[in-house]
C-alpha cells in the first residue's frame, strides 16, 4: 500500500509502498484512512526537530490528525461496523504498571514518558491507505461530519484545555451568576491567542461556552481569519495594529487566556496582563535556540500576588476526542457555512511533500488518502 514516510537519516519525505497491515487480534480494526491534517508538529518532524520512526524501522510514516472508515472488525469488536466513520486517537500509554495516568486510560498524562504516538513518537502514523488499531482507540464519528471530521484532534487540545480551565477555577468563586451548565463561560472573557486552525477551533469552543471571546493574531484586517472570527460571534484584534496595552484597553478583564500562537514573547507579553484570579493555558512550544527576555520579577510578582495559574497542555485522552466531536457537530448546526472554511486546501498524496516541507498560506491543510 501506499504512505507518506519520512526518512531520519537521509532527510528525505518519500511516497513509499508500505507493507499493508491486517487484522492479528479480536480487539483490532483494519482502517481506510480517508483524510490526514497537517500542522506544525508534522513539519518539526520533517526538519528533524523531534520525532522516531518505529523499532526496526528507517523511517516514520506520517501524521496524527486523521478520518478513516472502517474497512473490517475483529471478532471481539461489536460497536463497530464497515463503513463507520471513526477518528483515532493520537497517544498509546506506556507499559509501565506504576503510571498511575496510562493505568487509567490517561495516557495524554503519562508520567513516565515512555508512551508511543501515532505519527511522531515510536508508531507509524495515519498517511497511508490502511491501518490496524485498537477499538479503543476509535471514536465513532456521525456521516454528517464527513467533510469536517479531520478537524477532531486538533480541536482536542481547546477541549482539554477548557475542562483543566474549568476544574482548577473551582479553587475560587470564577464563574458568574449568569453561567449554566450549557455556558460555564457566560460574564467571562477569553482571549485566543492566534488564528490558526487550533486557535479558531478554540475560539468557536470559547463561543459556544458562552465567554465573551477575543482572538488577538498578528495579521491586519482585512483577513480571511478575521472573517470566520467575526462570523462566529467573537471580535478579532491585529496584534500589528494593536499593541498589548491598547488590547488590554478596549478588552478589559481577562479572565482566561488560550495561547494557540507559538510566539513566546507576545505571549509573555498577554501573560503579564492576564486579570487578578486569571488562568494562562499554553499549548505551543518555542524554539530553544530564538531566546527572548521577560521582566521574571513581575511575572512572578503578578502570579502570587494576584493569585494566577499557567498551565501547559498537551495531546488529549478519549472523553476528550469525544467531546470533540460532539462540538464539531454543534459548530457545525451553529455556524453551516463557516465550519467548512477552516480547511483550504486538500492535497492528493503524491503532494504531500509540498506542505509538509513548507507552510502555504490559509488555515488547514489537508491530505487526501482515499
Amino acid at each position: 500500500m501506499k504512505a507518506i514516510a519520512i526518512f531520519p537519516a537521509t532527510k528525505e519525505i518519500q511516497l513509499i509502498e508500505h507493507p499493508e497491515p491486517h487484522i492479528e487480534h479480536p480487539e483490532q480494526v483494519k482502517l481506510r484512512l480517508l483524510e490526514v491534517g497537517v500542522c506544525g508538529t508534522d513539519r518539526h518532524i520533517c526538519a528533524l526537530a523531534f520525532g522516531n520512526p518505529p523499532a526496526n524501522y528507517n523511517y516514520l510514516i506520517l501524521g496524527h490528525e486523521a478520518l478513516a472508515e472502517v474497512a473490517a472488525v475483529g471478532s471481539a469488536v461489536t460497536h463497530l461496523q464497515p463503513g463507520d466513520l471513526v477518528v483515532p486517537e493520537v497517544r498509546r500509554p506506556c507499559t509501565d504498571s506504576t503510571c498511575r495516568a496510562c493505568q487509567a486510560a490517561h495516557q495524554d498524562f503519562c508520567q513516565t514518558g515512555n508512551y508511543t504516538e501515532r505519527g511522531i513518537q515510536g508508531l507509524h502514523g495515519y498517511m497511508a491507505e490502511y491501518v490496524v488499531d485498537d477499538a479503543r482507540f476509535l471514536h465513532p464519528a456521525p456521516a454528517a461530519l464527513r467533510q469536517v471530521a479531520v478537524l477532531t484532534e486538533p480541536l482536542t487540545i481547546a477541549e482539554k484545555a477548557l475542562v483543566q480551565a474549568l476544574q482548577i477555577q473551582q479553587r475560587l468563586p470564577w464563574q458568574t451568576s449568569a453561567a449554566t451548565i450549557e455556558e460555564p463561560g457566560r460574564g467571562l472573557t477569553a482571549v485566543v491567542l492566534g488564528a490558526g486552525p487550533i486557535g479558531l477551533l478554540g475560539a468557536m469552543l470559547f463561543v459556544t461556552q458562552g465567554f465573551d471571546t477575543y482572538v488577538y493574531s498578528r495579521a491586519q484586517t482585512p483577513n480571511d481569519k478575521a472573517d470566520i472570527v467575526e462570523a462566529i460571534g467573537a471580535t478579532y484584534i491585529s496584534a500589528e495594529t494593536t499593541p498589548i496595552a491598547k488590547f488590554k484597553e478596549r478588552v478589559g478583564q481577562i479572565d482566561l487566556v488560550y495561547e494557540a500562537m507559538d510566539a513566546a514573547p507576545l505571549a509573555i507579553e498577554v501573560l503579564q496582563n492576564l486579570s487578578r484570579n486569571g488562568i494562562f493555558i499554553f499549548t505551543s512550544g518555542t524554539n530553544p535556540s530564538q531566546p527572548f527576555g521577560i521582566d521574571s520579577a513581575a511575572s512572578f510578582h503578578n502570579l502570587t500576588s494576584q493569585n494566577q495559574v499557567v498551565i501547559g497542555t498537551v495531546n488529549a485522552g478519549p472523553a476528550t476526542f469525544q467531546s470533540a466531536i460532539e462540538h464539531l457537530e454543534v459548530f457545525q448546526q451553529r455556524w453551516p457555512t463557516v465550519l467548512p472554511k477552516l480547511i483550504t486546501e486538500r492535497y492528493p498524496m503524491k503532494r504531500a511533500a509540498e506542505v509538509l516541507l513548507h507552510k502555504p498560506g490559509g488555515i488547514k491543510h489537508i491530505v487526501t488518502i482515499a
